[in-house]
C-alpha cells in the first residue's frame, strides 16, 4: 500500500487540493533528505515547525504516510497532557490515515495482536503514567529489539524537555520518552511546534537538539505574524489600549458589529478572546463587565449605541462577504442582544468549556493559561490582549496568541492591546523570522537574539553551564588573542586609514577579518560569527562599522582594550555590528607581537543567545 498516496488522495477528494500540494511537498522533502538515508542502528532526532495553527498535523500525518512507505512499521504520536486533545487527535487519525492500526492508550492488546502486520501509530498524552505503561509494553513484546522507532512529538517543545537540567536529575516524562526511544533498535525522533526556542537552546549533549530543522510554509489565506506585526508601521487592526476612553465598550460592540456582519452572511461563528491574567477573579471580573457592556448595549439601543455600532460599522471591511447594510447590522445586532445569542464564557482551571459551545454563533471567550497551546478558536476576530508578565517569555506568549489561523476575515481583525506588549510581539515575531531565514538557509546552528527583558523560553529547560548570553551594545574582546597570519591581516585591512574614524562595510568582510584570529576561551568567536550569520540570513548585504587603529601602546589584560574616544565612537552606532581592530605594539604583554585585537559590539539592547558544546563552561 501507498500510505503517502492514499493519504493525499483524501485530502484532495475533501476539496483542500492547495493542502495536498503543501503535505506532498513537507513529506518529500522530509523524507527524501532525512527518511530514505535512515540508518536504521542509530537514534537521530528532527524538527518540524511551522507557524501556529497553519496546519502542522496534516504535515505531521504526511511525513508518517512517507516514513511508512520508506520501511517504518511503528509510530508514536504524543500529545499535550489533555485527554480531550488526545481522543481529538486519535479521531483524526483514524478518519485521515487509512491501513495503519491504529492505537489509543488502552489499546496495547491491539497492538500486541497486530504484531506490527499493519504500520502501527499509538497516539499517547505526554503524560507519566502513560509513558510507563506504553514503555513497559513495547518492552514486553521485544516488537521494537528489532525495528526502528518514528516517534511524532506535537508541541515537543512543552512537558518532553528535561526541567531538572540545572539540578543533575532527569524529569519523568523526560526520562520516559528517553526510555521508549532507546528501548528500540533505532528510532527518528520528529518535534513538532510552532515555538522551537526551547528546543534550539538544547545542547547535542542532551540528546534533544535537533539533527535537522525543516520549516513548513503557511497556505493560501493564512494570516500570521507578518499580517499583525509587520516590520514597519502599526496595521489598521490593531487599536492601542492607551488611546481608548473605554475599551471594554469597544470590544464588545466591535465585536457585535463583526458578528452581525457574519451571520447575517451566512457566517456559523464569530469569536472574541480576551486574555486579561492568569488569576481566575480577574477572568470573572471581565466577563461581569462584558455582561454589564452588553446590557448598556441594550439599554441605549435606540440611541447611544447606533452612535457607538456605526462608528464600527464604517472601520469593518469584510473580505470573505459582500458588506451589508447599516440597518441589517443594526437589527441583526439587536436581534442578537435581545434574543440573548451571546455567550460570555469563561475557560480556566476551574471551567469546563467544551468547544462545541464556541463553534457558533456570536461569542465572548475570557481566560488564562488555557487559551494557550492545542486550542483552537474558530472564527476568530475580535482579540482584547492585556496580560503582562514581569519576565515574559516568547515562547509562552507567542503561544497564547490565538489570532492566527486560516478561517479570520482580514478586513475585520481587531486586535486591542496596549503598545508595550505589540512592541513585545513585534519583537518575537522579528526572531521568529530570522529563525525561519537561517532554517531555510541551511544554517545547522540556528541564533536566536530578543531584546532585554524579553526571555527566549523557560529558564529550567536550559543547562545554564552551555547557554551563552552575549548582550548588545557591550564590547568584547580577547584577553589573550593570537592571529593565524598577522601578514594577512594587514593586509586585509591596508585600504582603512587610521585617519578616517569609521569605515562602513559588509559584514562578509568583518567575518573574514575575524576568520583569522585565533581567540582566547573568554572571547566566543564562534557565537559572535553565528550572530553575524542570524544577520546575513535576513540580508544577505547587511552592513557593518569598521574602526582601524594602528600602533596602540596598550597593556594586556587591563580592563578595556579601547581608547575613551573610539569606546564614545562605537557606541553611537546603535543597530549595527561595530568591529574596532587594534594592531597592539606588543611592548606590555600579547607575547610581544605587534598583533590584530578585535573588540566587537554587537546592535544595543538585544540578548543573543548562543549554546556551547565543549567543556568551556558558559
Amino acid at each position: 500500500m501507498q500510505y503517502l498516496k492514499t493519504y493525499l488522495q483524501k485530502i484532495t477528494d475533501r476539496g483542500n487540493v492547495k493542502l495536498a500540494e503543501s503535505i506532498l511537498k513537507t513529506a518529500e522533502d522530509v523524507g527524501e533528505q532525512y527518511i530514505r538515508n535512515f540508518s536504521f542502528t542509530n537514534h537521530e532526532i528532527g524538527l518540524l515547525f511551522g507557524n501556529i495553527q497553519s496546519g502542522k498535523t496534516g504535515q505531521m500525518f504526511g511525513i508518517m504516510c512517507k516514513a511508512a512507505d520508506l520501511g517504518f512499521p511503528a509510530f508514536i504520536l504524543l500529545t499535550t497532557d489533555n485527554v480531550a486533545l488526545q481522543q481529538q487527535t486519535l479521531e483524526r487519525v483514524k478518519n485521515d490515515l487509512d491501513g495503519f492500526c491504529i492505537c489509543g492508550e488502552n489499546d496495547s492488546g491491539l497492538f500486541i495482536e497486530n504484531s506490527l502486520v499493519k504500520p502501527a501509530i499509538v497516539i499517547l498524552k505526554k503524560n507519566s503514567r502513560m509513558l510507563r505503561l506504553w514503555a513497559n509494553v513495547f518492552n514486553s513484546t521485544g516488537f521494537m529489539k528489532g525495528n526502528p522507532l518514528f516517534i511524532v512529538d506535537d508541541e515537543a517543545d512543552a512537558a518532553s524537555l528535561n526541567t531538572l537540567v540545572n539540578r543533575n536529575g532527569q524529569s519523568s516524562i523526560n526520562r520516559y520518552l528517553d526510555s521508549i526511544k532507546n528501548g528500540a533498535s533505532s528510532s527518528l525522533y520528529l518535534q513538532v511546534t510552532g515555538t522551537p526556542q526551547a528546543i534550539l537552546l538544547q545542547t547535542l549533549a542532551s540528546g534533544w537538539h535537533p539533527y535537522f530543522t525543516y520549516y513548513f510554509h503557511p497556505g493560501n489565506g493564512y494570516l500570521g505574524g507578518d499580517f499583525f506585526f509587520p516590520t514597519s508601521g502599526k496595521p489598521e487592526c490593531i487599536d492601542y489600549l492607551e488611546t481608548i476612553k473605554r475599551p471594554t465598550r469597544s470590544v464588545v460592540i466591535r465585536h457585535i458589529a463583526v458578528s452581525a456582519q457574519i451571520l447575517a452572511s451566512n457566517g456559523k461563528v464569530s469569536n472574541c478572546l480576551i486574555h486579561p491574567s492568569v488569576r481566575q477573579a480577574v477572568h470573572q471580573r471581565f466577563a461581569d463587565n462584558v455582561t454589564k457592556e452588553i446590557n448598556w448595549c441594550i439599554e441605549h439601543i435606540n440611541n447611544e449605541f447606533i452612535t457607538e455600532l456605526q462608528s464600527q460599522y464604517n472601520a469593518l471591511m469584510p473580505d470573505k462577504s459582500r458588506k451589508l447594510s447599516f440597518d441589517i447590522i443594526y437589527k441583526t445586532a439587536g436581534d442578537l442582544m435581545e434574543n440573548k445569542c451571546i455567550k460570555v464564557l469563561i475557560m480556566n482551571g476551574k471551567t469546563d468549556v467544551e468547544s462545541h459551545e464556541y463553534a457558533a454563533g456570536c461569542n465572548f471567550i475570557i481566560g488564562g493559561n488555557t487559551l494557550g497551546r492545542g486550542v483552537t478558536f474558530p472564527g476568530l476576530q475580535t482579540i482584547y490582549y492585556t496580560r503582562t508578565s514581569k519576565k515574559p517569555q516568547a515562547d509562552t506568549m507567542w503561544q497564547h496568541s490565538r489570532m492566527f489561523g486560516y478561517d479570520r476575515d482580514p478586513g475585520m481583525m481587531k486586535i486591542f492591546i496596549n503598545e508595550q506588549l505589540y512592541k513585545l510581539f513585534a519583537d518575537i515575531n522579528a526572531t521568529n523570522n530570522a529563525i525561519i531565514a537561517q532554517a531555510e538557509q541551511g544554517i545547522d546552528n540556528i541564533k536566536i537574539y530578543y531584546p532585554f527583558g524579553l526571555n527566549p523560553t523557560r529558564k529550567n529547560v536550559l543547562n545554564n553551564k552551555r547557554v551563552n548570553i552575549l548582550s548588545g551594545g557591550t564590547n568584547y574582546y580577547p584577553f589573550y588573542p593570537d592571529n593565524d597570519s598577522i601578514e594577512d591581516i594587514s593586509k586585509l585591512l591596508e585600504p582603512f586609514s587610521d585617519d578616517e574614524p569609521y569605515y562602513q562595510v559588509s559584514l562578509r568582510f568583518i567575518k573574514k577579518i575575524l576568520t583569522h584570529i585565533i581567540a582566547s576561551p573568554d572571547f566566543k568567536l564562534d557565537a559572535f560569527l553565528s550572530v553575524i550569520d542570524t544577520f546575513l540570513s535576513e540580508q544577505p548585504a547587511g552592513q557593518g562599522i569598521l574602526i582601524v587603529r594602528r600602533e596602540r601602546n596598550v597593556a594586556q589584560g587591563t580592563g578595556a582594550l579601547l581608547s575613551p574616544n573610539d569606546w564614545t565612537l562605537g557606541g553611537t552606532f546603535l543597530n549595527k555590528v561595530v568591529l574596532t581592530m587594534y594592531q597592539v605594539t606588543g611592548t606590555k604583554g600579547w607575547g610581544g607581537k605587534t598583533l590584530w585585537v578585535p573588540n566587537i559590539k554587537l546592535p544595543h539592547d538585544t540578548m543573543y543567545y548562543d549554546v556551547c558544546e565543549d567543556n568551556t563552561e558558559a
